[in-house]
């Protein structure tokens, strides 16, 4: 088998195991964004990664078997379910990427995704697809068995802010001619943000300063009520002091 592949692909493989540590990985993106696909339908897969100067090879697998492909971009035309499965690639100067699965469904339609997991507050995208891109009416979509969304025509139901009540279990249904279809049930999954830890120490003192501040504010009342108490009783004394002094002149 080896003696078929071509050099570059040998050279590559051969260096692959001994610069992999160390590399940035590869990142496989698809081309339109959809992981989920009717038969016939097509889909480019791109790899992304650094390439040594000279050797612009790139390494394809599905389901760890090497494809004879070497570009960056891998074609898929007309898929067909065989096509279902993870695909990862490497370049000269890149690790190898994280999978992407791909999942081909022999059915009239599928639901589709920007992403199946989100975080609270991002948007939500969802898609009925027909197969061969047949015009589709009444399209009506599900979140666990209750209706979210119908239209006439608009394939597509989104929201703009998701949150933790968008999880779900999903699916489509819609008219295709005079046929009433389904498409298979998606878990969506929106994950709440996440809240800031804090540290024992200062939770503590948390808990703790709104009785140092009521102490701080009840001391300098105190304190003020104390100088003007002084300062209203310093005034008395200075009034009887004068009063004492202009009557002695007086007597004088």
């Amino acid at each position: 088998m080896w003696q078929l592949l071509p050099p570059a692909v040998l050279l590559l493989l051969a260096s692959a195991g001994t610069q992999a540590e160390g590399l940035q990985k590869a990142v496989v993106s698809l081309h339109p964004q959809w992981d989920r696909l009717l038969e016939r339908d097509n889909v480019t897969l791109r790899c992304q990664g650094a390439q040594a100067e000279g050797n612009g090879s790139t390494l394809w697998w599905h389901n760890g078997h090497l494809l004879p492909s070497q570009n960056s971009s891998h074609f898929i035309a007309s898929a067909s379910v065989n096509h279902s499965g993870e695909y990862t690639c490497q370049t000269s100067r890149s690790s190898l990427s994280d999978p992407v699965q791909l999942q081909v469904r022999a059915a009239w339609l599928v639901l589709q995704a920007a992403r199946w997991r989100l975080r609270e507050g991002e948007r939500l995208e969802l898609r009925c697809h027909s197969w061969r891109e047949k015009p589709l009416r009444n399209v009506q979509f599900f979140q666990d068995g209750r209706g979210r969304r119908f239209s006439h025509r608009s394939n597509a139901f989104s929201v703009a802010r998701a949150s933790a009540a968008h999880s779900g279990s999903y699916f489509c249904r819609g008219l295709i001619g005079k046929l009433n279809v389904s498409s298979e049930a998606v878990a969506v999954l929106v994950e709440a943000l996440a809240t800031p830890r804090v540290s024992p120490g200062r939770l503590i003192l948390l808990c703790l300063l709104p009785g140092l501040l009521f102490a701080a504010v009840s001391w300098l009342c105190c304190s003020v009520r104390r100088g003007l108490h002084s300062l209203s009783r310093n005034r008395t004394n200075d009034t009887v002091t004068w009063r004492k002094s202009l009557q002695d002149k007086q007597e004088q």
